[in-house]
């Protein structure tokens, strides 16, 4: 890949009781196309006393993506939903104008060890669709484009590649692919991608140019059209990215926008209780 502009390594974040590896928003790249958040979750090993547990806590602007590895996380929301997410499935939360949702570990393995590996993924709405009604969607395994070249898995789990796309109903041009291969190969990808494109390398490694990238970091690129790189045996990377939007993107904790003023106005909704409520839920996340 010989047009790698920027390499961001994973930073320690506690989001709670859970501790997870923050790739983006970064210093020097706030975002990557829409993309705006990026952790990596885990791998953990859980013991039969420690779960998950993330109280109800608001989002505006944008979509939420949830993508595991390992595990399974119970999600509640302020829509009425109330489903499991489990390995290579999508949880796609549209937040809009404002929702509430929880992540838990399930009940039926909160008294017994277990694994949580997965990303969660943040993608900023477009301005006209700030204030948009929240939804929800959920798509199987099943549902997702997945493919074979010359030995490398592929799956397009949002957005529109290789002339294939998404169930997962996105709002505006991007791309989230999985490659996975066995063997060491050679790709080249270029004219099937647009806008910004970034490389996050789950496992394995990437070699360029002679030069060796290894895990839990992404490779920022120049430009979409990612050139010649050779993935190592046994590597899983994701490439994700899309046109940028033209306006600048603000965050306060949950909370993405296109002005300091929506931020403002969602903190004090928030700081009153004005939010929907989840059904089932008595706690909530204070305003930090």
């Amino acid at each position: 890949m010989s047009n790698i502009n920027l390499i961001i390594e994973e930073r320690p974040r506690d989001i709670g009781n859970f501790m997870v590896g923050r790739l983006l928003p970064f210093r020097e790249k706030r975002m990557v196309g829409p993309f705006i958040f990026l952790d990596h979750m885990g791998p953990a090993h859980l013991s039969e006393y420690q779960n998950m547990d993330i109280p109800p806590h608001p989002h505006i602007g944008l979509s939420t993506l949830t993508y595991l590895f390992e595990g399974a996380i119970m999600h509640r929301d302020s829509l009425g939903t109330a489903i499991e997410i489990k390995p290579n499935q999508v949880n796609w939360m549209t937040a809009g104008k404002g929702i509430v949702h929880s992540e838990r570990t399930p009940e039926y393995l909160r008294h017994s060890d277990k694994m949580l590996h997965g990303l969660q993924i943040w993608v900023a709405l477009p301005k006209h669709l700030e204030d948009m009604e929240p939804t929800f969607y959920h798509a199987g395994e099943e549902e997702l484009p997945a493919w074979e070249t010359d030995g490398v898995h592929y799956k397009l789990i949002a957005g529109t590649a290789f002339g294939k796309k998404s169930t997962v109903p996105v709002y505006s041009n991007l791309f989230l692919l999985e490659l996975k291969t066995t063997e060491q190969k050679t790709i080249c990808i270029g004219d099937d991608l647009f806008g910004e494109a970034a490389i996050y390398i789950l496992q394995g490694s990437i070699e360029s140019e002679g030069n060796i990238y290894e895990p839990k970091r992404i490779l920022v690129s120049k430009e979409p059209k990612l050139c010649e790189f050779t993935l190592a045996a046994n590597t899983t990377i994701y490439i994700f990215g899309g046109d940028p939007f033209p306006e600048q993107r603000f965050i306060y904790w949950n909370f993405v926008a296109t002005s300091q003023e929506r931020l403002e106005e969602a903190k004090l909704r928030w700081k009153e209780q004005r939010f929907p409520r989840v059904d089932g839920e008595t706690e909530f996340v204070p305003l930090p």
